[in-house]
């Protein structure tokens, strides 16, 4: 079977490693706190509730797609979440693509779409990002899990469009 797309990835805005160890350190005070108030006060069963509550949200998330990356008919599609705009971008116009760190931070919060100092970023998790330059001189930081690979699909749909 042959696949539809050139490239297809989906970032799943809940697999930040650093936003899941933050939730799980939530969820553990939640569960200290309610067997240290078990003999002393009445709210011991909400921090058992909230702590159960973490872990629940931090399992949805999981599951939870924030954007997907498309090539496909010389465009780059980026499909965000149920009303977020389409973004598409298309390769005719971009003249450099290079692959990159996204940050040198190490909390780096997820964005869409998000217009900064004559960038467009798009990140969910991770380090790596390719980079598209256009004409106009703005660049749009697409962060990705397989930068390498992309870079290699925007570079050979490029090829073709000559």
């Amino acid at each position: 079977m042959e696949n539809k797309y050139a490239y297809l990835e989906k970032q799943y805005i809940g697999r930040d490693y650093v936003r899941i160890f933050i939730r799980l350190i939530m969820a553990a005070f939640c569960f200290a706190a309610y067997v240290y108030e078990r003999d002393r006060d009445n709210t011991q069963d909400l921090f058992l509730v909230v702590g159960f509550g973490i872990i629940g949200v931090s399992m949805l998330l999981l599951f939870l797609i924030q954007y997907k990356i498309i090539v496909e008919n010389k465009s780059l599609i980026l499909d965000g979440l149920w009303t977020a705009k389409r973004v598409k971008i298309d390769l005719n116009s971009i003249v450099e693509v290079r692959k990159t760190i996204y940050s040198n931070f190490f909390f780096n919060n997820p964005v869409y779409n998000l217009h900064k100092k004559g960038t467009i970023r798009f990140y969910s998790s991770g380090n790596d990002a390719v980079v598209l330059k256009d004409r106009d001189g703005l660049e749009y930081y697409i962060g990705t899990q397989r930068p390498n690979e992309l870079l290699i699909v925007i570079k050979e749909e490029m090829r073709n469009l000559k």
